[in-house]
């Protein structure tokens, strides 16, 4: 499961997106429309501006703004960037690599094969979905 981290990290991303090109959004801004403490947003906004998502812009019409177009940042990068690995097994990881402790042949492992699988369609699922795809959705507020 993801950490509310990265689900609020995901909300915020989408709500900059939806609002790209058309200047800054402050933090009450987003944190009011998204429904995520103010607190909590500080902290993860500051995270993404340091991983290179983000700028922000100091003043009345300050806050928040994507230093990249919303088609070039895919749910995958942020899900990285806030849980490490997508693999939900240690010995399917491309990243955080580690042998299972339980299998004697990995390569006949039926367990291993099959979280390998799904690990590969997730990874390519959540690599080909953009900001810019989830921006266009209705957000839950709107609905």
């Amino acid at each position: 499961m993801l950490t509310q981290k990265t689900r609020y990290a995901m909300l915020a991303l989408t709500r900059l997106a939806k609002e790209y090109g058309k200047g800054t959004l402050g933090i009450s801004q987003i944190a009011e429309s998204e429904l995520i403490p103010k607190r909590f947003l500080e902290s993860i906004l500051l995270d993404l501006k340091k991983n290179g998502y983000l700028a922000s812009k100091l003043g009345k019409s300050g806050g928040y703004f994507l230093l990249k177009h919303p088609d070039e940042i895919s749910l995958l990068e942020i899900i990285q960037l806030f849980e490490g690995s997508i693999a939900m097994l240690a010995c399917t990881s491309e990243k955080s690599y580690q042998p299972c402790e339980h299998c004697k042949d990995e390569a006949s492992c039926p367990i291993r094969s099959t979280f390998k699988d799904i690990r590969e369609y997730t990874f390519r699922k959540l690599q080909s979905t953009t900001l810019t795809m989830l921006a266009s959705q209705p957000s839950l507020a709107e609905q």
